[in-house]
């Protein structure tokens, strides 16, 4: 099996600022490579942009926010980095901050594939505990699959989500699962997720059924 496509080029994973200029560069010189468009990067990039797509084609999003106590994240970037929940004092204003009501509920994250979807995983943590970069991939909680009525709610709406945004390759769909009101909420899409082995996405599509070897065959277009 090759480790890549030849006509496909490398595969592309930078951090996601570079990741996003590199995209359109290539694109825009006509350079293949391995990873996601141009276009569903910058979309997917930015969360406020995302969101509002998303709730346009009738998926629940948290609101936004003016009642204490509130999200408040970078409008452009990935990975939960610069999340914080705020409970008093003044509303950050501006256009680089997307600021949500607080769902408080089950995290949950599901890998899509192509036209693969994984199954959905519980991030065990106490609600209410906001899915930080530091838990994602410094301390990491325990993942479990889900109650498998819930579970194939939430892949047919990571299913809609991927087409809603044009996924065009791998992404990580998560959300936040309101139990009191029996709420799934589209929190966010990284349409350049962390591939290795152990990661969330890798360990969705596993427990789904897909061994690691597929995926790798599926993520770098390879041939036999």
């Amino acid at each position: 099996m090759r480790t890549f496509d030849e006509k496909a080029g490398g595969l592309l994973r930078l951090s996601d600022p570079v990741m996003l200029r590199a995209t359109e560069a290539l694109t825009r010189a006509g350079i293949p490579y391995i990873g996601p468009g141009a276009a569903v990067l910058r979309l997917c990039y930015d969360k406020l942009a995302a969101t509002q797509r998303v709730a346009g084609a009738g998926i629940e999003c948290p609101a936004g926010g003016r009642s204490f106590p509130l999200i408040v994240k970078p409008r452009r970037g990935s990975d939960s980095l610069g999340v914080r929940v705020l409970r008093h004092g003044p509303i950050p204003r501006g256009d680089d901050r997307l600021v949500q009501e607080l769902v408080v509920g089950m995290e949950l994250t599901v890998a899509v594939l192509h036209d693969l979807v994984g199954t959905p995983l519980r991030i065990v943590l106490p609600e209410g505990t906001p899915y930080s970069f530091a838990r994602k991939y410094l301390l990491r909680p325990r993942r479990e699959p889900i109650p498998n009525a819930l579970s194939v709610r939430v892949r047919d709406t990571a299913a809609r989500i991927a087409k809603i945004l044009g996924v065009d390759w791998a992404a990580r769909v998560d959300f936040i699962y309101d139990q009191r009101r029996d709420r799934i909420c589209f929190l966010e899409c990284d349409a350049a997720p962390m591939l290795g082995a152990g990661s969330a996405f890798a360990d969705s599509l596993l427990t789904a059924g897909v061994a690691r070897d597929e995926q790798l065959r599926l993520i770098l277009g390879a041939c036999s």
